[in-house]
């Protein structure tokens, strides 16, 4: 019989395939020069992005944490506003001017604010300009101006509350002692104004009340989530000229 020629052999597909993508990918990268490669950028940002959008649980002691700085923020924000405000108006037209705009709590950046974070802030004192800010504070609540009370009052609201200090000689003009730091004539403006007046009498450093704010959960949640959320900071290169 005659001799057949032999039947070439081929590799198994599994193995052409591998080959086959070993083959184009060295030629892929013989065809790229390096400045050619585009590389993946702000992956630190990218980073950040990611670990800022992990869902991660809140602790209980997180909430009242979260509720101390967001009290914190609000009150401050508040106070630095009244003291800016007080110094125009009393500049501008004295007390008959300037007792109007003693409720930081009504200004509109304060509301902004408390509606950002869910929050109902008030300001209470024992010896009040107005009957409806009228509070009993317990002594050990109003030890220094850096004591905090923090509770949770349910499951979804939580409260806080600090001392007012009256540390700005600006509020002896509306709150000092009659006679010395507030004119006659001031005084009766006052009065007129708040008929059952009880806030004057008061010296530097000595506690005139306390904020009171009552904040929802979900805003307190959402607080906790903004500061401990990494935060991106681009770093510029300085200027030169």
């Amino acid at each position: 019989m005659p001799n057949r020629p032999a039947r070439p052999e081929f590799a198994d597909a599994g193995t052409t395939a591998r080959f086959s993508v070993v083959l184009i990918l060295v030629l892929l990268a013989a065809a790229c020069r390096p400045d050619q490669i585009e590389h993946l950028k702000d992956t630190k940002r990218i980073g950040i992005e990611t670990a800022n959008w992990e869902v991660k649980r809140i602790m209980p002691k997180d909430l009242l944490r979260a509720a101390r700085w967001a009290g914190d923020s609000l009150s401050a924000t508040a106070d630095t506003l009244l003291r800016q405000t007080l110094g125009r108006e009393l500049a501008a037209g004295g007390v008959a001017r300037a007792a109007a705009f003693c409720r930081p709590e009504t200004y509109p950046l304060v509301d902004s604010l408390a509606g950002v974070l869910k929050a109902t802030p008030r300001r209470v004192s024992e010896r009040p300009r107005l009957p409806a800010h009228q509070a009993t504070l317990p002594t050990e609540q109003m030890r220094t101006d850096t004591t905090r009370t923090i509770s949770r009052e349910s499951q979804e609201v939580f409260f806080y509350q600090r001392p007012i200090v009256l540390n700005n000689a600006l509020c002896l003009r509306c709150h000092g002692e009659v006679g010395k730091d507030i004119t006659a004539a001031d005084y009766t403006l006052i009065r007129k104004q708040y008929p059952q007046d009880q806030a004057t009498g008061y010296h530097l450093g000595q506690q005139m009340g306390a904020w009171q704010i009552s904040l929802r959960r979900d805003g307190v949640a959402e607080f906790w989530t903004m500061k401990t959320r990494k935060k991106w900071r681009e770093h510029k290169l300085p200027k030169l000229f």
